[in-house]
């Protein structure tokens, strides 16, 4: 099957996501006050979502994300650091949350045409570094993502083509059906084994990862 049939059949098995046995059985147990209601764990993540970090880690943060916002930029290298401090127990799982319109669509297909070349972080980081060029709000440029991304090691020519592949789109539209259905209005969310993060802030979300890893070995 190749990657086109592949992402298309996961996006129409909707039992297959995130939300089913494998993510029930792998999450510490939640408090009442705590719990997602049911319907909302396939909507936390997909099969198809990037991830960052050991795929069998105990500990998921998923992150719904904007390429454009400038609290995303800031906290990635806070949550590089929380992966680091933990090493094998936490993941990172992104999802696409473009609430910045033309400029974060641009940057996230260009994330994905940079998963299929096998350059998915080298070019985040430079999407991020140098956002303040590409996403002012008051005048966004979105061209400049492709030359940066090319920096960073993306072939533009393919680039270009892949973008526009019926699966990005597939993959866009069903981040904001999700984004919807989870309740997200600003970015970053954070949800760490299917908690959300509350308050948001750098030390809250670092007590609940360390909470959450603390379980698991317990």
């Amino acid at each position: 099957m190749n990657r086109r049939a592949l992402i298309l059949s996961v996006l129409a098995l909707a039992s297959a996501g995130f939300g089913g046995a494998a993510w029930l059985a792998t999450r510490p147990a939640l408090t009442a006050a705590d719990r997602l209601p049911p319907e909302k764990f396939e909507a936390l993540a997909r099969p198809y979502s990037p991830v960052l970090g050991p795929k069998e880690a105990p500990v998921t943060i998923v992150e719904f994300f904007d390429p454009a916002c400038e609290t995303c930029r800031a906290f990635h290298p806070i949550v590089k650091d929380i992966m680091e401090e933990h090493g094998a127990a936490v993941r990172l799982v992104i999802r696409y949350t473009p609430f910045h319109g033309e400029g974060s669509e641009e940057a996230i297909r260009v994330l994905e045409a940079a998963r299929m070349q096998g350059v998915y972080e080298k070019v985040m980081e430079a999407i991020l570094r140098e956002q303040p060029r590409w996403a002012s709000h008051g005048a966004p440029e979105p061209d400049l993502i492709l030359r940066i991304a090319g920096r960073a090691g993306l072939d533009i020519s393919e680039a270009r083509k892949q973008m526009l592949l019926p699966d990005i789109t597939a993959i866009l539209n069903q981040d904001r059906a999700d984004v919807a259905a989870m309740g997200v209005t600003k970015t970053p969310g954070f949800f760490v084994n299917g908690r959300p993060l509350e308050p948001f802030g750098e030390e809250p979300l670092r007590r609940l990862v360390a909470a959450e890893v603390a379980a698991t070995r317990s």
